[in-house]
């Protein structure tokens, strides 16, 4: 974006006195919203532009020891990476007292040094179904609660061929939501890609960044359950997600912070049917046609939704199944069936509930409340059934076990003498 000028400036203020939005002045001019606010700020404060009172580095004579910086800088950075001014301004501060901001060193270096060389990046149309983009924004809706403005943020995910998106809202971007904002949005578009490109939030990729980066464990475990690959984005390079950051834009010129909803749902409910009229709008760069035509076509390479979404969870943890045929997980044990003894089973935290998954054809075994005050949950249908070729089953109760079992199934307190009295027959 080019300064400002004055002719710039007047036209910002008559166009605000005229009643025009500024979002619309932004658009007007081609600036962000930002620069339009804070011309305005200055105008309504009537306060000088202070930055002609900056002391330049010339003034002080540190002409030699920016340029020496500089030098030694460029020496360590790639040819298309700039020095940090951040780092400078904290050199010239401590050691040669510098009273200026970061933006006056900025503004130097910008000035007498050399921009870093272009590097172009390739434009990539993918073919349909290989791949979907996924991001982040957050906005400040008025959505009926006390206060004004709630902070609530937009899951966006959009196929890269057809450009066919959903748009989920989340209270949160913990991992439960970053699961829930998936599986509503992946229902949206009504199937599952092969590879999904994300950004390096911590619920996505654990450790590093990247195409070096490790993937969460419970995301890893997420995608294996639906069948897809992560491909995290290099850091500081938007455009490797260039379709969905355009769909973040777009959201945002549906004016959606300057509106009023009931509720969450009420938002929900008005982004989808935006959606979908914009969608029967826009055309589809590779196929000319509308991207709700070229969604139709690409539905049919799109994996298959499972008929029953995995749970959003936030802890998960691979172990074995002992021998009593129990798990550990958060210091409880919970039951498995036998066929499962010796052998590793998925153990995933849900919002309240703990299940129990085949890591091989990520059936659910069991689900237990999570987070009881017992810390042995059992079920005793996980001793039933026929045995394999691996495991036996269980040994059959006995009357004695029986009779026990029926007792504490019954729901019913007894005292010593009444549950001595029920059990004196069968120990007979």
């Amino acid at each position: 974006m080019a300064k400002l000028s004055k002719e710039h400036v007047m036209t910002i203020r008559i166009l605000d006195q005229t009643g025009e939005s500024r979002s619309a002045i932004a658009r007007r001019l081609e600036v962000t919203e930002g620069a339009v606010r804070y011309r305005l700020k200055r105008l309504t404060a009537a306060a000088p532009d202070g930055r002609a009172k900056q002391p330049l580095i010339e003034q002080l004579g540190l002409q030699a020891v920016v340029a020496a910086w500089w030098e030694a800088q460029r020496a360590d950075l790639p040819a298309e990476r700039t020095p940090n001014s951040e780092l400078l301004h904290d050199l010239l501060l401590g050691e040669h007292a510098y009273p200026g901001s970061v933006k006056s060193v900025r503004l130097y270096l910008r000035g007498h040094f050399p921009r870093p060389k272009l590097r172009p990046f390739r434009r990539v149309e993918t073919p349909a179904g290989a791949q979907a983009q996924v991001d982040w924004s957050d906005h400040r809706i008025d959505i009926g609660e006390p206060g004004g403005p709630t902070l609530v943020h937009a899951f966006h995910l959009i196929l890269s061929h057809s450009r066919m998106e959903a748009v989920v809202w989340c209270r949160a971007m913990d991992q439960v939501s970053w699961h829930h904002a998936h599986n509503q949005a992946l229902t949206r578009i009504g199937g599952v890609p092969a590879v999904l490109r994300i950004d390096n939030l911590k619920t996505g990729i654990g450790v590093g960044s990247g195409a070096w980066g490790t993937v969460n464990v419970q995301y890893a475990r997420y995608a294996q359950t639906l069948g897809f690959h992560v491909d995290a984005c290099q850091p500081r390079q938007p455009q490797q997600k260039g379709k969905v950051e355009r769909r973040v834009r777009g959201l945002r010129d549906w004016d959606v912070a300057n509106r009023c909803f009931s509720d969450l749902a009420h938002l929900q409910q008005w982004t989808d049917q935006k959606v979908a009229a914009d969608v029967r709008r826009r055309r589809c760069p590779p196929t000319g046609t509308s991207v709700a035509e070229a969604w139709e076509a690409e539905l049919r390479l799109l994996r298959p939704l499972p008929t029953t979404l995995p749970e959003p969870f936030d802890a998960v943890k691979t172990a074995l199944v002992a021998r009593d045929c129990h798990v550990a997980f958060e210091g409880r044990r919970y039951a498995v069936p036998f066929a499962h003894v010796g052998l590793p089973v998925e153990v995933r935290g849900c919002a309240g509930t703990v299940q129990i998954v085949d890591p091989k054809t990520t059936a659910i075994l069991r689900i237990y409340p999570r987070h009881t005050a017992a810390r042995t949950l059992s079920d005793p249908t996980c001793y039933e059934g026929e045995g394999t070729e691996r495991v036996l089953p269980p040994t059959p109760l006995g009357a004695m076990a029986r009779k026990l079992e029926e007792i504490r199934t019954a729901g019913i307190e007894l005292r010593s003498i009444e549950l001595y009295a029920a059990l004196a027959e069968v120990a007979r």
